[in-house]
């Protein structure tokens, strides 16, 4: 079954990403009125992340953000199906890097580096990464069920040079690689919600109290990783620049969760830049009433008793 579904639906897929981008982009439009107007996707999701982000806002403000963002989530749907087929002149031409430089500074001194982000303008289309540095690049994702379409995806990922690595895997390709001393580029997201049982920490983000992920302040200090913030930006329609921020080269010299609240610091700073770019279909705060539970049942002190 898994097989026939992969037959029906991946040809025609491919065949999409086939079209030019401005046809998809009519289909952009009209998907956005289906989803806005008629099936109403995940809309009070956006609106409810939107008004505890932006509670200053008029409650007309904060609805038309809501309106640009879901424009914009429909192009980055058709932006993602048009990654199939994207060659490197085109991707190039419409995913530039600001100052590819300072990435390649320690590069070229052999260092490792946790280049992190946010799910903001477009993440899909930085596979063309690989193309300007010297290092291999790796980027966790999470696993498909089914099998076929992982193969597939994967392939359209990593033709470029990327490295996919399934999230589970991560730690141990990292430990590999630190202790042959071997170097990487790992990509972090790390803006979104953990699972409320694995939470260590809990700070605000967008002034809301939620538990947020500390991996990358951990896998820094423990592989000795500079860490770079990549900030994209769109430019206008179908077309992307991202700029690269040193955030530190040692992440030893941080305190607990010091790292972790520069790193949201900066990614709330760019998302305040262009909000509508923003994955607010993403329930960041759906557990922002949930720290007294966590602090009773899951907190690290709470275990060690």
């Amino acid at each position: 079954m898994q097989l026939l579904l992969f037959g029906i639906v991946y040809p025609f897929a491919w065949l999409f990403s086939r079209l030019p981008m401005r046809i998809l982009y009519m289909i952009s439009d009209v998907l956005f009125f289906l989803i806005y107007h008629v099936f109403g996707y995940r809309k009070e999701v956006v609106l409810k992340n939107i008004s505890y982000a932006f509670s200053h806002k008029t409650l007309s403000e904060r609805e038309q953000l809501s309106k640009e963002f879901f424009k914009h989530f429909t192009d980055i749907l058709m932006e993602s199906v048009k990654a199939f087929s994207m060659g490197e002149k085109e991707i190039f031409k419409r995913y530039k890097y600001k100052n590819p430089e300072l990435l390649n500074s320690f590069v070229n001194e052999g260092k490792s580096i946790a280049l992190v982000g946010a799910h903001l303008a477009n993440w899909e289309w930085c596979v063309n990464l690989p193309l300007i540095t010297n290092i291999p690049i790796y980027g966790s994702y999470n696993q498909l069920k089914n099998p076929y379409f992982e193969r597939a995806l994967k392939k359209s990922r990593e033709r470029f040079g990327f490295i996919g690595i399934k999230t589970f895997e991560t730690v141990k390709i990292m430990m590999s690689n630190y202790q042959k001393q071997h170097q990487g580029l790992y990509i972090l997201l790390s803006d979104q919600s953990p699972l409320i049982e694995k939470t260590l920490y809990w700070t605000k983000f967008f002034g809301v109290k939620v538990p947020v992920h500390t991996g990358l302040e951990m896998l820094s200090k423990k592989f000795d990783l500079i860490v770079i913030n990549h900030h994209t930006k769109k430019i206008k329609r179908g077309y992307y620049e991202t700029l690269f921020e040193l955030v530190t080269e040692n992440p030893k010299s941080f305190k607990n969760y010091e790292l972790t609240e520069k790193y949201l610091n900066i990614t709330e700073k760019n998302i305040k830049e262009s909000p509508e770019n923003y994955l607010w279909s993403h329930n960041r705060f759906k557990h922002k009433n949930k720290y007294e539970e966590w602090s009773n049942n899951y907190s690290p002190k709470k275990t060690k008793r």
